[in-house]
């Protein structure tokens, strides 16, 4: 095939965890998690197509300070998914990631690129391989990619590496706030006052807006008090949300992208553009979560 005669674009969707229990420590350092995560339909995007040489470029607000070379999981990603096909297979691409979400930030974000370049390229590249390997590949560069592979509703244990995707959950209306700062994960761990909490109360049986949200409330993210003490600007980004009306509020991950869950889309967009106004500095996206139906999974 010549070279740009298929361009592909895939989404990157941020990765929101909704609860987050921090239940253990390997020997090895690495927590043990329990945490229900969703992705949302914002999220970066990634752009791959045949050409004469590798090449691979950022764009959009936050591609500064990003790396270009092999520091890049997307470029990690890209090498070891040849190594792993064979010279013939992986010829060469052109990579183009638009970078919209924050860096840092506790959406998955650098995960999440990485596991939209293995899926984009295992087809571009028509690899006879499963998702099973693609996963393997995916964990050997971070805890969070094979959730990210996934990108559907899911219980994510382990390191995250053990994923269990949901039969069925409904689409939430959601605004993400990051009020400009970056938390380094390994910081927010080493602050964990505690590391052996209990798991996750199980799901309740029917899953609606009013469900979810109440099973919420008997939830944590184990991660948000040693952030806190660290970034003080996430209470001001939650604060923000609640005086939105936010049916309820948290922080992502390790932080500091916090989210608010609300009714509908429509009530999302109106608290996204009252927070923009009070915080023009922020980021603030409203978007919804990917819903799956029952028998998808």
């Amino acid at each position: 095939m010549e070279p740009g005669t298929e361009v592909r674009t895939w989404l990157a969707p941020a990765k929101i965890n909704l609860a987050l229990h921090v239940i253990g420590q390997r020997a090895d350092g690495y927590h043990l998690i329990d945490s229900l995560a969703v992705f949302t339909r914002f999220g970066d995007r990634l752009e791959i197509e045949r050409a004469e040489l590798d090449e691979f470029s950022v764009s959009g607000r936050y591609a500064a300070g990003l790396p270009l070379d092999g520091d890049n999981l997307v470029v990690k990603v890209r090498d070891a998914l040849r190594r792993e096909a064979g010279m013939q297979q992986g010829s060469p691409v052109a990579i183009r990631l638009e970078k919209n979400l924050p860096i840092a930030s506790g959406v998955g974000g650098g995960s999440s690129d990485a596991a939209a370049a293995l899926n984009g390229l295992a087809r571009l590249w028509k690899l006879d391989i499963d998702d099973n390997s693609l996963a393997r590949i995916g964990l050997s560069l971070g805890a969070d990619l094979p959730m990210c592979l996934k990108s559907k509703p899911l219980i994510a244990r382990g390191i995250g590496d053990e994923v269990s995707p949901l039969s069925a959950f409904p689409a939430l209306g959601l605004v993400l706030v990051n009020p400009g700062i970056a938390v380094s994960t390994p910081d927010v761990f080493k602050a964990l006052s505690s590391r052996d909490n209990e798991a996750l109360p199980p799901l309740p049986k029917r899953l609606d807006f009013h469900t979810i949200r109440n099973w919420l409330e008997t939830t944590r993210n184990d991660l948000e008090p040693a952030a806190r003490s660290i970034e003080p600007a996430i209470g001001e980004a939650l604060k923000a949300l609640k005086k939105a009306d936010a049916a309820f509020a948290r922080m992502s991950g390790s932080g500091a992208t916090c989210f608010g869950l609300f009714e509908t889309g429509n009530v999302a967009k109106r608290a996204a553009i009252e927070i923009r106004a009070r915080h023009p500095d922020w980021f603030v996206a409203a978007t919804r979560s990917m819903e799956v139906s029952d028998g998808e999974a």
